[in-house]
């Protein structure tokens, strides 16, 4: 359950066609699409996310980076095996030319 509030918000008339026309694109509430636009906001907000966010000079590879956590622990499992195996023996046997994959 989640906890909500209600306010009251004083916004420019672009912005709320903007929003209804999404919301309508989209087949959802404008409420909805008022709060994901919040989230994503507040989640680019640097000052907020100072400790979870990734300093620029660790990326390596910037133009491909996606900090979506949600979007990769969707890929979690994506691979299935049939039985347990060592991922450090495994490692090992393809560094001395084993490479025979159980």
């Amino acid at each position: 359950m989640q906890n909500r509030v209600k306010t009251t918000l004083s916004l420019d008339k672009d912005i709320i066609k903007s929003i209804k026309l999404v919301a309508l694109n989209k087949d959802t509430t404008q409420t909805k699409i008022i709060n994901e636009y919040l989230k994503q906001g507040l989640m680019n907000e640097e000052d907020i996310n100072k400790e979870n966010k990734i300093p620029e000079h660790l990326i390596l590879n910037k133009s491909t980076y996606n900090p979506d956590h949600e979007k990769l622990m969707s890929m979690a499992g994506i691979a299935k095996n049939g039985k347990p195996f060592s991922s450090v023996e495994l490692i090992r046997k393809m560094r001395e030319g084993g490479h025979d994959i159980p």
